[in-house]
């Protein structure tokens, strides 16, 4: 590799780094801030919180990396440009196809960053996030009872309990069910237990009242009792969804057999199409991204007002791209026969880029013809 491709791939990288950090430095604020309030809302410790963070960041990662890509390769061009050390490379006898090589490397080093995170970090940190939750939803005391708090664990319900104690009972329990649109009903107690049972658990409620309003006739009955069990498995149960198990699932499970994969998860055959191929095609995506955010700046040439132009329409072609990417989504998983247009983003990428290239060594060439 020639002096001026090392340094030019090592500003591609080393800018690519920089966005790379505050983009994800962003999106992780965002997103944790949400995180943050549902689980410590939930009781969740603060160590429960960086745990699904961290779960969260290779995913994240994958989505800002052909952003950052992107933005490195637009952000070197136009500064190597401005600057005359494109310029001077053209007129040493450089062409647009020989100063793309070290964009081209640098696309190549971040399709196989994409490629670890799509078919082994991602899949691996989705498993492990859904096994957490799941341990997490099940700690009934750290989800549903939050002393002296009215919780909402679902459309419907309310529940309020004044005090825990240190054994776990529960004092002072006010319990409202609003689930049934023909009746609502509310009990109190003054003390209660969780019992767990295998995969149901139950509140037990002693010493309490039961009141039972019918919305038809306004007729209000009441019932005291000495012991009630109230199932709670549904308010603490959060099935996880069977997209997310096909996402959860590394590469090499997923290709072969689909429709076994179909049985286990409950998923169409073409949701396994899109994700697999989609997992293929965002290497080649964040790869194209870089070369058409070169290959947009050089066919603009220089100009001493900047390349202002050139990078809007830069940032256009990748809004283009990004959006056709996820228009194709939905066709492919409702039908899976559908899996080449996957790979259509970037192959329309490859193409722009080549076009521009082409476009950009055309001047040279009538340059050094009419030189001749």
């Amino acid at each position: 590799m020639a002096k001026f491709d090392r340094y030019m791939l090592s500003q591609l990288l080393l800018y690519f780094g920089f966005f790379a950090l505050v983009l994800v430095a962003v999106f992780w604020i965002t997103r944790a801030v949400n995180l943050f309030d549902q689980l410590i809302a939930d009781g969740q410790s603060v160590l429960i919180f960086l745990e699904f963070t961290a779960l969260g960041l290779p995913g994240l990662v994958q989505m800002v990396v052909p952003l950052a890509s992107f933005a490195a390769a637009v952000y070197v061009t136009n500064k190597m440009n401005s600057e005359s050390e494109l310029t001077v490379m053209l007129a040493t006898g450089w062409s647009p196809w020989r100063l793309a090589r070290p964009v081209a490397v640098f696309g190549v080093i971040v399709a196989l960053m994409v490629s670890v995170l799509s078919h082994l970090l991602v899949p691996a940190a989705l498993d492990l996030l859904t096994k957490r939750e799941t341990e997490v939803s099940k700690d009934v005391t750290a989800r549903l009872l939050t002393e002296g708090t009215f919780l909402h664990p679902i459309d419907g319900v309310t529940l309020y309990t004044r005090e825990i104690g240190e054994d776990g009972v529960l004092k002072d329990v006010f319990l409202s069910d609003r689930r049934d649109p023909g009746e609502r009903i509310i009990y109190t107690a003054s003390t209660a237990y969780l019992v767990r049972q295998s995969e149901k658990t139950s509140l037990i409620m002693v010493d309490g009242l039961a009141q039972r309003l019918s919305t038809q006739d306004n007729r209000l009955s009441t019932a005291t009792f000495r012991d009630f069990s109230y199932d709670i498995t549904g308010l603490i149960t959060q099935d996880s969804s069977s997209n997310q198990k096909v996402r959860a699932m590394l590469t090499h499970n997923l290709l072969g057999d689909w429709d076994g994969v179909s049985q286990r998860t409950g998923q169409p055959l073409g949701v396994i199409a899109e994700e697999v191929h989609s997992r293929f095609s965002k290497p080649l995506f964040a790869m194209i991204t870089a070369l058409t955010g070169f290959a947009v700046l050089m066919s603009g040439g220089f100009s001493r007002f900047g390349a202002w132009r050139e990078i809007i329409l830069a940032f256009g072609a990748l809004l283009v791209l990004d959006s056709i990417r996820s228009a194709l989504v939905d066709p492919v998983r409702d039908d899976a026969q559908l899996w080449p247009v996957v790979y259509l983003p970037p192959v329309l990428g490859a193409v722009l880029a080549l076009v521009l290239i082409h476009q950009a060594a055309k001047p040279l060439r009538r340059r050094k013809e009419s030189a001749a």
